[in-house]
């Protein structure tokens, strides 16, 4: 019987590394220098190639904008809760708690969610998209809670839904000023006591 031969990776391969890497290294920019603060040739001399190298794996500083995105969502979503394995409010306040661990994609989202409120930002829709679907899911999550009795009286689950994203954004980006003196899983877990029961 003859030796296998060696397995080759072949240039998909070798492309999504250097892809990753290009999202990795603007991620970093992104994060310490916002999306207007860094340049595609920055980016491309972190990574170690030229800015046409960079520019064949990404078309423009949107599309890699977009590619950076979805990295962080992949990095968020992959310590999520799963479904059933604690209340609304445990959910909320354990997402909080591993987010300490993560300050750079922290200071990314809060960079760019900042940046991303003028008209023209390349950003916007997906913030938007993003506010729009986190309201809606706490409203609903809360709809529930309300409905069996585990939403005190007169609290409105639209109303307390947008507080509860607007408190996290807020203790967020306090927490990133002074983490010493923030603990935003407490803060989280101190407003929802209020609301439920």
């Amino acid at each position: 019987m003859g030796e296998a031969s060696p397995t080759r990776r072949g240039p998909y391969a070798k492309t999504a590394e250097r892809r990753q890497q290009i999202v990795d290294e603007a991620y970093r920019l992104f994060a310490t220098r916002g999306y207007h603060g860094s340049s595609l040739r920055e980016i491309a001399a972190a990574a170690g190639m030229s800015l046409g190298s960079l520019q064949y794996h990404f078309g423009s500083k949107d599309d890699l904008l977009v590619a950076v995105l979805a990295r962080r969502d992949e990095l968020s979503s992959g310590a999520a809760v799963p479904p059933g394995a604690g209340s609304f409010a445990d959910h909320i306040v354990a997402q909080a708690e591993r987010n300490e661990d993560i300050p750079g994609l922290i200071a990314l989202y809060s960079v760019l969610s900042a940046e991303a409120v003028t008209a023209d930002h390349p950003g916007r829709d997906y913030f938007l998209g993003r506010y729009d679907l986190l309201r809606a899911d706490y409203a609903a999550e809360l709809t529930v809670l309300r409905d069996a009795g585990r939403l005190r009286e007169g609290v409105d689950p639209a109303i307390a839904a947008a507080t509860i994203v607007a408190l996290w954004e807020g203790i967020q980006l306090q927490w990133l000023y002074t983490p010493e003196s923030i603990d935003a899983a407490k803060t989280l877990r101190s407003y929802l006591d209020l609301v439920l029961t």
